[in-house]
């Protein structure tokens, strides 16, 4: 039986999916974070090897979606949802 996804990893399936697809994601994530090297076979790696964001891209893959998929959504450990005081 299969194990349930996460939710770091459904969130970044949902920025893939929003932005068109792996080759794009892995575009805008290049073009944002200056890393020219990121490609279509790294966000492969992200989905199914790490199943998560690596930390050091989450707020690329944030602004790469416009702020639709949260820091919080790709990396609640990293990025909490602070409550109110």
């Amino acid at each position: 039986m299969k194990a349930n996804k996460s939710p770091e990893l459904k969130a970044l399936e949902e920025a893939v999916d929003l932005v068109g697809g792996q080759s794009e994601l892995a575009r805008r994530v290049a073009k944002l974070s200056g890393n020219r090297k990121i490609k279509q076979a790294h966000v492969w790696k992200w989905l199914n090897k790490s199943k998560k964001t690596p930390p050091d891209y989450v707020l690329h893959v944030e602004s790469a979606t416009e702020l639709r998929i949260s820091r919080h959504k790709l990396a609640p450990k990293l990025y909490p949802i602070e409550s109110a005081a």
